[in-house]
């Protein structure tokens, strides 16, 4: 069986695509559409934990999981606009 082929709009390239939609409705097909396994993984594997982890958001409050979904969106070049900033050495330093 050979491998689903995308265009993914993250990397600028084609590259094998997810097995399936990551999660129901218009935003998962979209990924599924859209987005290579491997920027998926770059979001699910390593972004998507930076940003929960530097903005502390609870996933149980749908503000701070509107914010996620924004980010993700923003990551793979699925919605335009300003991204957060994550490791940045100099956030937290007192001078």
């Amino acid at each position: 069986m050979t491998e689903r082929m995308v265009k993914c709009i993250k990397l600028g390239k084609e590259l094998p695509g997810l097995e399936k939609p990551p999660f129901p409705g218009e935003i998962g097909t979209r990924i599924f559409n859209e987005v290579s396994k491997q920027a998926w993984s770059m979001w699910k594997d390593d972004m998507q934990i930076k940003v929960l982890n530097e903005y502390r958001l609870n996933m149980a409050n749908p503000k701070d999981y509107q914010a996620l979904v924004d980010q993700m969106l923003l990551f793979l070049n699925l919605k335009t606009g300003q991204s957060v900033e994550v490791e940045n050495a100099e956030r937290g330093r007192k001078s």
